[in-house]
């Protein structure tokens, strides 16, 4: 018997397995699982059609919110709101009761910031090393600081909002060279816009730290916005913002000036 047959015939066995498990607890007495809600098979029903419409987007989860036929659309630490009826239109923004003088918005961020992991210190960096020089820096926005002799790759997604808070600590940097990778992690018309910008530094810093929006992009710009995914697939980049350092190490999360300057000592050493 060759590989393939000993592989079919273990497949096979599984499957009959299974079939006889999911007899015998049919035909046990043990209590059905409670069926889902209506509220629950719609968040279940929208969040497989965002699935389909956005596939390069990352959802999380899919929970009702306060207002009837609204819903909160989780993507990591980051929430937009959706109409169940038509969910084209993402709202991101707070969500307030104006009876009730109330944030609707705030308490669940911050329950959804206390179960999520802490960002990753310089001590704590994750992932393989890697080779700089080997990144498709032409595939990055290039931003120069000062001489620029310093260097320093971000994978970023303009929805995201640890790396807006990151943007001024980069721009507050000397003597260094950013390459932001853009991730259409939720949804790809600002990154396809950035890209297509006549500056495209200029368009992401006032995108990332003047909320100003570059012009829609038109349809036949070409961008990398597909293979910086591929590429941070490759690499095992599991969310934005991830800095990649000159000497192959990285670090996930918003980190400030004080921890980027010490970083850039350690991995490029002293401005040449």
């Amino acid at each position: 018997m060759n590989r393939t047959d000993r592989a079919w015939m273990r497949g096979f066995a599984m499957a009959i397995i299974t079939a006889v498990t999911s007899t015998a607890w049919a035909q046990s007495d043990r209590p059905s699982p409670a069926p889902a809600s209506p509220a629950q098979r719609e968040a279940a029903r929208l969040l497989t059609s965002l699935q389909a419409a956005h596939p390069g987007t990352r959802f999380t989860r899919v929970e009702r919110a306060p207002v009837p036929g609204l819903y909160e659309v989780w993507m990591g630490d980051n929430v937009a709101y959706v109409l169940a009826r038509d969910p084209r239109y993402f709202l991101f923004g707070r969500l307030f009761d104006t009876q009730a003088m109330q944030d609707l918005t705030a308490p669940r961020l911050a329950q959804a910031a206390a179960v999520a992991p802490p960002p990753a210190s310089p001590a704590n960096d994750a992932g393989t090393p890697l080779s700089f020089d080997a990144l498709p820096l032409a595939d990055a926005i290039r931003t120069v600081h000062g001489q620029g002799r310093r260097r320093v790759a971000v994978f970023s997604d303009p929805g995201c909002g640890h790396c807006r808070r990151l943007e001024p600590e980069l721009a507050s940097l000397d003597d260094v060279t950013v390459y932001t990778f853009l991730l259409p992690l939720q949804g790809d018309a600002q990154p396809r816009a950035v890209w297509c910008a006549s500056d495209r530094s200029q368009a992401w810093q006032r995108l990332m730290q003047q909320d100003q929006p570059p012009p829609p992009a038109p349809n036949d710009c070409a961008h990398p916005l597909e293979r910086n995914l591929a590429l941070a697939r490759q690499l095992g980049v599991q969310g934005t913002p991830t800095l990649l350092w000159a000497d192959g190490s990285r670090t996930v999360g918003h980190v400030d000036r004080q921890v980027l300057q010490a970083r850039l000592q350690a991995t490029t050493g002293a401005p040449r």
